[in-house]
C-alpha cells in the first residue's frame, strides 16, 4: 500500500474548517440562547463484571502524555507492570516478569507484531501518547476472551472514538491542537485532530510528530570519546547516551457510521519514523514504515452484542548504523564498507468476531474467533568485503498462521458471588523458506548453517489451549475477593524458531532482548506453557473513590519456557569455542525449552491525606511490587525481571489546578542471568514533579522529572551499546560492562488547546 497523508497540515486544516464553521454558526445564531449539547462518544464496554482489569484513567494519561512520546509508559501507574528500554518511542511493557511476545498487546482490536529480529516496532510504538483514550490492563489470570498466544497479561490499547452529534444539533465540529517540549534531549513535538460529525456519520483525523535528540544521564557513566567512521564523526561526552535520538510521524483518518445501536468504524493510519536510534543494540532504526486498515463493527441485539473486525498492517522496516556507531568499516587499510543495510517486509492480516449472549439475567456467554496470517522477509543486502557478494537471508517467506475459537460463561449467581469460566483452542503453523549467507566460501562461515537448515524439515503445528477458572466474592460494601487459576500457551516467534547461522556477525543482528548478545534460533522450540495462579484482596469504600488497599500474590509455573543457552564445543545447535562459556563478555546463545517459575506480590493504595481546606485536597498513593524468576532446570535467575520497587506520591487538588510530587524507589539487582552475563544495577531514588491546570477548552501541563538529577541504572535497561563498533561484540569501543542510565533531570511542558 502507498498511501501517505501529511498530518498536520491536513488536521490544521480541518481543523480550520471545523472552528470556521463553529464561528459561522455563532455569528449566525449570537442573538439567540446556545443550547449546550455534547457530542455522542462511541465506547467499549468493559469485559467482564467479574474479570476487572486495572485501567488508566484519562486524567493520567492526559497527564503522562506531556512528559513522554512512549505509549508503554503510560503504564507506569499500572502495579506489577515495568518498561524493558529500547527506543524513544518503542520500549516493551514487562508484566510480572514476562516481557514482548509473551504479553498480548492489542492496539484499537489489532494484534501487531514486530517485524524486527531487535523488535524495534513494538507494538504500542504504532500509536502516539495523544492518541490514547482508554488502556486496560490484565495482569492476572486473563479471560480467554482477552487472551491467547500469550502467557503473561494483556494489554487492551484503544485511540480516540468515534464522536456524533446529539439529535436535533445539526452538524457537530470539533478538535484540538497540542504541542509539547522536554528539555533533557531538546524533545519537542505537536498533535492535531479535527471532527466532523453528523448523527449517523462521523469523519476524524488524527496527526502528531514527536522527535528528540540523544538524552543525558544524571552524569557520567563512561568516558567521554570522538566518535570515528561514523556518518559525522563528532565527540559524545560522558554523560549523553548514544544513539536515543528519535523521530516520529503518525496520522490516521477515522470513519464511522451508526445507524440506531450498529457502528461501522474504519480506521486507516500511516507511520513515518525515520530513525530512532537504539542504545542496548547493535543496530538502529534508520525508517519505519507502515500501513494500516482496520474495518471494526459493533451492535447490540435483544440477545446481546456482537462484534467483528477485519485488518490488515504492512510494515517497511530498515536497520543500519546511525550516527553516533562506526558506519565506515575497514576493507583492508581503507574504511570504504558502509555499515550493514538491513530490510524487514511483514504483513500482518487478522479477522476477529466475538458474540456476547445474555442466556438470563444471572448468565452470559461469549463465543469468538480469530484468525491472523503473518508473513515476514528479513534481508540484509551486500556491503562489501565479507559481506558481499550475496544478500544475507535471515528469514525467507516466514510464515506464522493462527486459528483461535473460544468459549466464556460467566455467571452473576447473587449480589456477592461470581464466576468466570473459560477454554479456548488455538492452532498456530509457522514456516520459512530456504536461506543463504553472504558468501559460500569458506564454507563454515554460512554455507554449512545454511545447508543445514535448507535440508530439514521447518514446518511446525502447535496445538494449544488456554483455560480459565475465575471466581469474585464481595464480602461487603469495603471488601471485595478476587482468585482464579489460568492455563495459557504461546508459540514461539518466527525468530526464535528460524535465525539460523552461528556466525558471530550475523548472531549479534539478532537480540531481540536488548542484553547486548547474540542469538541463534532453535527450529524445534515447542510451545510456552503457563500455569498461573493469582489472588486479590480489595478494600475500599463503598464508592471506591476515597480509599482503597488491592493485594495481589501470584505464582506461575511455566513448562517449555523458553531461555538462553551457551553455545558451547559440546552444543550441537550452535558450536562455539570453548572461550564462549567465560563470565563479564557478552556472549553467543542459542534457545532450548526449560522450566520456569516466577512469583510475586503487588500492593497498591490510596487515601485521603486532608479533604476540603483552604488549600484544597491532599490524596497519598503508593504501590509496591516485587517479582522473583528462576529456571528450576538450571538454578539460574530468569532475564530482565525487575527487583523489588515502591512508589510513593502526593496528589493535589485545589479547582482546576492539580499537583503531584512522586518517589520512585528501586532496590538493587543483583539477581541476575548468568548464562546471559546480565548486569547488575543498584539501587536509587527518584524525585518528579509534575502540575497541570485545566480551563474549558485548555489544558497545561509542566513537570520536572528527576529533579536531582540522579545517575542511575534502569534495572531493565539492557546493556549500552550505543556507540563504538557494534557490528560484533565485545569490542574496545563498545565493550561489556556498561548499562543504559535512566535520563537525567528533564523539565517538560504540554499545552492543548480544544474547540
Amino acid at each position: 500500500m502507498g498511501f501517505r497523508i501529511r498530518p498536520l497540515p491536513a488536521a490544521v486544516g480541518l481543523a480550520c474548517i471545523s472552528m470556521g464553521m463553529s464561528a459561522l454558526a455563532w455569528s449566525q445564531e449570537s442573538t439567540a440562547p446556545i443550547p449546550q449539547l455534547g457530542e455522542v462518544v462511541v465506547t467499549g464496554d468493559r469485559i467482564s463484571d467479574v474479570a476487572e482489569p486495572t485501567r488508566v484513567d484519562t486524567n493520567t494519561l492526559r497527564a503522562l502524555a506531556a512528559g513522554t512520546s512512549d505509549t508503554a509508559t503510560l503504564l507506569r501507574d499500572v502495579p506489577g507492570v515495568a518498561m524493558s528500554s529500547a527506543g524513544g518511542v518503542s520500549s516493551l511493557p514487562v508484566i510480572h516478569g514476562l516481557a514482548d511476545d509473551r504479553n498480548r498487546i492489542k492496539v484499537d482490536g489489532m494484534d501487531l507484531i514486530s517485524a524486527c529480529g531487535n523488535h524495534m516496532n513494538s507494538p504500542l510504538s504504532y500509536i502516539d501518547p495523544t492518541n490514547v483514550e482508554s488502556i486496560q490492563v490484565y495482569s492476572g489470570v486473563t479471560p480467554v476472551s482477552v487472551g491467547g498466544d500469550a502467557i503473561g497479561g494483556t494489554v487492551v490499547v484503544k485511540s480516540r472514538g468515534p464522536r456524533f452529534a446529539q439529535p436535533g444539533q445539526g452538524l457537530l465540529t470539533t478538535g484540538e491542537l497540542g504541542a509539547f517540549y522536554r528539555s533533557n534531549g531538546n524533545g519537542n513535538g505537536a498533535h492535531a485532530s479535527a471532527t466532523l460529525a453528523s448523527e449517523n456519520l462521523s469523519i476524524t483525523f488524527n496527526g502528531s510528530t514527536a522527535e528528540s535528540d540523544n538524552y543525558k544521564a544524571g552524569g557520567n557513566f563512561k568516558p567521554g570519546t570522538a566518535s570515528l567512521h561514523t556518518t559525522t564523526d563528532h565527540w559524545i561526552s560522558g554523560d549523553t547516551v548514544g544513539s536515543s535520538a528519535y523521530k516520529a510521524r503518525n496520522q490516521s483518518i477515522d470513519i464511522a457510521a451508526r445507524n440506531g445501536s450498529h457502528v461501522v468504524d474504519l480506521k486507516v493510519g500511516t507511520q513515518d519514523i525515520p530513525y530512532q536510534g537504539f542504545p542496548n543494540q547493535h543496530m538502529d532504526m534508520t525508517s519505519n514504515k507502515s500501513d494500516q486498515v482496520n474495518l471494526g463493527y459493533s451492535g447490540l441485539y435483544d440477545w446481546g452484542k456482537l462484534e467483528a473486525r477485519v485488518y490488515y498492517e504492512h510494515t517497511r522496516h530498515k536497520m543500519n548504523f546511525s550516527d553516533d556507531k562506526e558506519f565506515w568499516y575497514a576493507n583492508g587499510s581503507n574504511y570504504n564498507i558502509p555499515g550493514m543495510p538491513m530490510a524487514t517486509d511483514g504483513k500482518n492480516t487478522g479477522a476477529t468476531i466475538k458474540a456476547e449472549i445474555n442466556l438470563n439475567p444471572r448468565d452470559i456467554l461469549r463465543l469468538g474467533s480469530e484468525f491472523q496470517h503473518y508473513r515476514l522477509n528479513d534481508e540484509w543486502a551486500p556491503s562489501g568485503g565479507m559481506m558481499s557478494p550475496n544478500t544475507f537471508v535471515n528469514i525467507n517467506d516466514g510464515k506464522r498462521d493462527r486459528f483461535d475459537v473460544f468459549a466464556e460463561w460467566e455467571a452473576r449467581w447473587n449480589n456477592q458471588w461470581g464466576s468466570l469460566l473459560g477454554i479456548r483452542s488455538s492452532t498456530v503453523k509457522t514456516d520459512a523458506g530456504k536461506v543463504q549467507g553472504y558468501r559460500d566460501t569458506p564454507a563454515t562461515l554460512y554455507l554449512n548453517d545454511a545447508n543445514a537448515f535448507n535440508n530439514r524439515n521447518r514446518s511446525k503445528t502447535d496445538n494449544n489451549l488456554d483455560l480459565t477458572a475465575l471466581a469474585r466474592y464481595t464480602a461487603n460494601a469495603n471488601l471485595e475477593y478476587e482468585g482464579g487459576y489460568s492455563r495459557k500457551t504461546r508459540s514461539p516467534s518466527l525468530y526464535e524458531r528460524y535465525t539460523w547461522s552461528t556466525g558471530g556477525m550475523a548472531m549479534a543482528m539478532n537480540d531481540w532482548v536488548n542484553d547486548g548478545n547474540a542469538y541463534k534460533g532453535n527450529v524445534d522450540l515447542k510451545p510456552e506453557v503457563a500455569h498461573t495462579l493469582s489472588f486479590t484482596a480489595d478494600w475500599h469504600d463503598a464508592s471506591k473513590t476515597e480509599w482503597g488497599l488491592r493485594v495481589t500474590p501470584y505464582y506461575s509455573l511455566v513448562k517449555d519456557y523458553i531461555d538462553a543457552t551457551r553455545c558451547s564445543p559440546s552444543n550441537s545447535g550452535c558450536v562455539k569455542p570453548s572461550t564462549n562459556l567465560a563470565g563479564n563478555q557478552f556472549a553467543y546463545l542459542t534457545l532450548a525449552n526449560e522450566e520456569a517459575r516466577l512469583y510475586g506480590l503487588d500492593i497498591s493504595g490510596f487515601f485521603p491525606i486532608a479533604k476540603y481546606t483552604g488549600f484544597g485536597s491532599f490524596t497519598g498513593r503508593g504501590q509496591l511490587s516485587y517479582t522473583h524468576g528462576k529456571n528450576q532446570d538450571t538454578g539460574d535467575h530468569l532475564y530482565n525481571i525487575m527487583p523489588l520497587n515502591a512508589k510513593l506520591a502526593v496528589d493535589h487538588q485545589l479547582g482546576n489546578w492539580t499537583n503531584t510530587a512522586e518517589m520512585i524507589l528501586v532496590s538493587r539487582k543483583d539477581d541476575v542471568s548468568s548464562v546471559r552475563n546480565e548486569m547488575e544495577t543498584g539501587g536509587y531514588g527518584l524525585l518528579n514533579l509534575r502540575s497541570s491546570y485545566n480551563w474549558k477548552q485548555a489544558r497545561l501541563d509542566i513537570g520536572l522529572d528527576n529533579v536531582f538529577n540522579r545517575l542511575y541504572s534502569s534495572p531493565l535497561g539492557g546493556a549500552y551499546i550505543g556507540q563504538g563498533m557494534t557490528m560484533a561484540i565485545n569490542k574496545a569501543s563498545a565493550p561489556y560492562g556498561i548499562t543504559v542510565p535512566g535520563m537525567g533531570r528533564s523539565l517538560y511542558a504540554g499545552v492543548t488547546v480544544k474547540f
